[in-house]
């Protein structure tokens, strides 16, 4: 039996329909919420991919290699302040004993400023964060109402919860590789939750107040881990790791203006 075009559409309508009262039913929320919720089903994926292809566009390269010129050169001092502190209070007898012990404070500084890396460039990430939100607003939001740069105060208060979440990651990372079969769901729920928590609450301070702001945040809680989640796999891959600020930055800006849009769709439906 042939069916017109029309019933075809009916068909399709109600199909949708269903699965959509479906998906309310699921999530027990009400059926104009589902509707939004299933236009919005890939909306995770689709912050995290237009991010990760931003990345190494022109101008937040232009940032990356900033924060990267930074962290080397804290590195080097480093590297110089560990040698000459060994210079200075370590003697041996021996000259073949100094060379043994250079060669295996030089091999333990590797480990060291390697596990430096990502925190350092955390912090130097921070402190160029309101930057890159700027350039994703002018670029991708032109029509929208520009976000505020967080005050300096709650700049350096949030660079610094930054910082301590990258190296709380990276002591998760260090004790997954030194301690063997150690679960590594615990790193990712911990990362994803921190990682999730911080960014998206930065994105969404430039926007909203912060009561407001932590309130969102928690209203998306599931949304906003799972996102932390695809940070704190970016933050698991060593060298990788190294742009994970700049793009959590730009993933959770995507994502609170993704929910946003729905949360207004929600209230003038």
């Amino acid at each position: 039996m042939l069916v017109s075009e029309a019933g075809l559409h009916n068909i399709k309508f109600s199909f949708r329909a269903a699965i959509v009262r479906g998906l309310a039913h699921d999530r027990r929320c009400t059926y104009v919420e589902a509707v939004v919720h299933e236009k919005f089903e890939g909306v995770m994926f689709q912050a995290a991919s237009r991010a990760m292809s931003e990345v190494f566009e022109p101008p937040f390269r232009a940032i990356f290699w900033k924060m990267l010129g930074f962290t080397l050169g804290v590195l080097v001092v480093i590297w110089i302040a560990l040698q000459g502190v060994i210079a200075a209070f370590v003697a041996l007898p021996y000259a073949w004993m100094d060379t043994a012990i250079s060669v295996l404070t030089g091999i333990g500084a590797i480990f060291v400023l390697g596990f430096l890396i990502a925190p350092i460039s955390a912090l130097f990430a921070g402190l160029f964060q309101d930057e890159i939100a700027d350039i994703v607003d002018k670029k991708d939001y032109p029509h929208d109402q520009p976000g505020r740069a967080l005050p300096l105060s709650q700049s350096i208060v949030q660079t610094i919860k930054f910082t301590g979440v990258v190296i709380l990651g990276n002591l998760f990372a260090l004790v997954l590789l030194l301690v063997p079969g150690v679960n590594l769901v615990a790193f990712f729920i911990v990362n994803g939750y921190l990682l999730g928590r911080e960014f998206f609450e930065f994105a969404a301070m430039r926007f909203l107040p912060a009561a407001e702001a932590k309130a969102f945040r928690k209203a998306r809680g599931g949304t906003v881990f799972l996102g932390g989640l695809i940070i704190a796999g970016l933050l698991a891959v060593p060298i990788l790791n190294l742009v994970t600020p700049i793009f959590a930055t730009i993933f959770m800006l995507h994502l609170f203006k993704l929910l946003a849009a729905q949360r207004q769709n929600v209230a003038r439906a």
